[in-house]
């Protein structure tokens, strides 16, 4: 990443200026690095191989979705409002946690999901219903947000408080969470060479990348895009880390522009939500491994896209790559 360095003194204000965003306090921090040492080894893999976990977060079956939440669900509380409304895909995470996150704060929650209705809901669309979320269907991705502008509407006209929550909670407010998320690696002293993702609506790479610069680490993100075009998705997180830097008090010049952002979109297969055989593949080495689970179509994407770095040379023998386990292993149940 090629930017301009942000001084000590920079530094330490955007930090303190980080953690006072407010957060409706949902799960319990930091989550776990762990070695995958038997997924490295079976892969004779040269780096060292960290995981981090937030799979494992403990709201509303975890994923790095309720990081986001906090933060979007604080600020619509702010705001006075009685119903959280979002969008996504059928097996959305986002939408999931959007919908576990307003049945703790005792909101409404309206969810604008793309797709056929399900016969009978199951992973997180089944999560959605037993939230008490009220699930509206359109038949294209193209068709949400138009649909949850509708839906906002008409609550407005019967006097409710509706707040919209952009896809993912991918806005330069959600992304702070994963910005806060880079602290965990800090305190606990395992700062990896290079951290490796699956990206779609850019918040979590923002985040990340933000982060590791308001720490001043040297740390490499890297986002395996499940959907978009890599230009594309280099774009969406550029201008989230422009929305960023004001909201910090911190200088723009020390965010990268989109041509410094790493994605690599060769894992993408058919499209969102479609296994490919590299994902599946990923997954299953994973689980025979480590014991652990990520779903096929999202999150293993970015695993395909890991192992494939790692065969292709791409990271230092010496050096130390992190996976960061976005969640998403419900999804498997659908």
């Amino acid at each position: 990443m090629t930017h301009t360095q942000l001084g000590q003194q920079a530094r330490e204000r955007a930090l303190r200026a980080l953690f006072a965003v407010p957060r409706v306090p949902l799960a319990h921090y930091p989550t776990p690095v762990e070695e995958l040492a038997r997924f490295a080894a079976a892969l004779d893999a040269g780096p060292r191989l960290l995981v981090k976990r937030d799979d494992a977060i403990s709201f509303g079956f975890g994923g790095n979705k309720v990081r986001k939440v906090e933060l979007v669900a604080a600020q619509a509380l702010a705001e006075g409002a009685d119903t959280l409304i979002t969008t996504g895909g059928g097996q959305s995470n986002h939408a999931r946690a959007t919908a576990a996150a307003a049945a703790r704060l005792g909101v409404k929650c309206v969810l604008v999901l793309n797709g056929a209705p399900p016969p009978q809901p199951t992973g997180n669309a089944l999560l959605d219903t037993m939230f008490g979320a009220e699930l509206h269907y359109v038949e294209r991705r193209e068709d949400r947000a138009p649909a949850m502008r509708e839906v906002a509407a008409r609550l407005r006209e019967q006097g409710r408080r509706p707040v919209e929550i952009p896809l993912g909670a991918s806005t330069p407010l959600g992304a702070l969470g994963l910005a806060r998320a880079v602290a965990e690696l800090v305190s606990a002293g395992t700062v990896p060479d290079v951290i490796v993702h699956s990206t779609s609506s850019g918040g979590t790479q923002a985040g990340l990348v933000a982060g590791c610069i308001l720490h001043g680490l040297q740390t490499r993100v890297v986002g395996i895009s499940a959907d978009t075009p890599a230009a594309e998705m280099k774009e969406m997180v550029a201008n989230l880390l422009q929305g960023i830097a004001p909201r910090l008090d911190a200088d723009p010049a020390a965010f990268p522009r989109a041509e410094h952002i790493e994605v690599d979109d060769r894992f993408v297969g058919e499209g969102y939500g479609i296994p490919t055989a590299a994902s599946r593949n990923a997954a299953d080495l994973l689980a025979r491994t480590e014991a652990l689970v990520v779903d096929q179509t999202y999150t293993a994407k970015a695993l395909a896209g890991l192992i494939e770095w790692l065969r292709e040379g791409r990271f230092r023998d010496s050096g130390t790559v992190m996976f960061w386990h976005t969640g998403g292993q419900v999804a498997i149940f659908a």
